[in-house]
C-alpha cells in the first residue's frame, strides 16, 4: 500500500472505510499467519499496522473539525 498522508486525505470518507476494512482483514489474516509459523513477509504486519493507524487519524482528524 505504501500511502502516505496526504494521499489518504484526498479520498472520500467512504474510500477510507473500505480501505481500512481491507486492512484490518488483512491484519488478521497476518496474525493468523504468524500463528501458524506460515508467515512470509513479517514486515507486511507493521506496514499494514501503521496504514490502519494512518487512516483513523485521518478519519479522527475529520470528525473533530466537523464536531466544531
Amino acid at each position: 500500500m505504501g500511502k502516505t498522508t496526504e494521499d489518504l486525505r484526498a479520498k472520500t470518507d467512504d474510500q477510507l472505510s473500505e480501505q481500512l476494512g481491507e486492512l484490518k482483514r488483512e491484519a488478521f489474516n497476518l496474525r493468523f499467519q504468524a500463528a501458524t509459523s506460515q508467515l512470509e513477509k513479517p514486515s507486511r504486519v507493521r506496514t499494514v499496522r501503521r496504514s490502519i493507524a494512518r487512516i483513523k487519524t485521518v478519519q479522527n482528524e475529520r470528525a473533530r473539525s466537523a464536531a466544531k
